[in-house]
């Protein structure tokens, strides 16, 4: 039942990333994480460029969300590069503009481990932390890295528990919100050392963005 069903605000959680590919990893953590906190649907943010990643083996913008279209057939997933469109590029400038955008939604920031463990290089973030609620999906190997992280130490006194998003309250931030489920082996790294050339399945496809259904150029690099 969606959140407009229950008398209550849309849930929408974000998980942001190059998707370079999506893979089966990305719709598991996403489906986790839908039914942990209670969310409608988790939007997948496909980065037109992560400032903390190298450009060197990037597959064009259009290939990355063909990609994650496929991997969100029928669930609750909706795969969009509309930070294109918003013209932003870090995190904080990109959650300003889609609670600008969308104002009747809540939404809830979902990352890994692995990125808690780096939170406090990214531009302004204890303003993503005020913005919204952050749930961490746990990520074999880099737990302890995260769990000594500054980030961490300072959203240390914001730890809520997933029943808490049930409420109107619990949507208060800054709220640090622990997930975890069975490691997922899967990687983009590894689908990319198996198939260098993945990105050449979906050249030439015309894609339509599935939130904003406007047409990305399959050229967009």
């Amino acid at each position: 039942m969606t959140g407009a069903a229950r008398g209550s605000a849309v849930r929408i959680g974000l998980l942001g990333g190059s998707f370079n590919p999506a893979h089966g990893g990305h719709r598991r953590i996403s489906l986790f994480a839908r039914d942990a906190l209670g969310l409608d649907a988790v939007w997948w943010l496909v980065s037109p460029g992560n400032p903390l990643k190298p450009k060197a083996g990037m597959a064009p913008l259009a290939a990355r969300l063909a990609s994650a279209c496929r991997q969100a057939r029928r669930a609750s997933i909706v795969p969009t590069a509309i930070e294109r469109e918003l013209g932003t590029r870090y995190t904080i400038d990109t959650l300003r503009a889609l609670q600008r955008r969308y104002p009747k939604l809540r939404f809830v920031w979902l990352m890994g481990s692995d990125n808690l463990a780096q939170l406090h290089r990214w531009r302004d973030w204890r303003g993503i932390a005020r913005r919204m609620p952050i749930a961490v999906i746990a990520r074999p190997g880099y737990d302890a890295r995260a769990a000594a992280s500054p980030a961490a130490a300072w959203l240390g006194r914001y730890r809520r528990s997933a029943a808490s998003l049930t409420d109107r309250a619990g949507w208060s931030a800054p709220a640090l919100i622990h997930l975890r489920f069975d490691p997922d082996p899967r990687s983009a790294t590894a689908i990319r050392r198996a198939d260098p050339d993945w990105a050449s399945h979906f050249s030439g496809l015309a894609q339509r963005d599935p939130l904003t259904h406007h047409p990305v150029d399959p050229d967009t690099a």
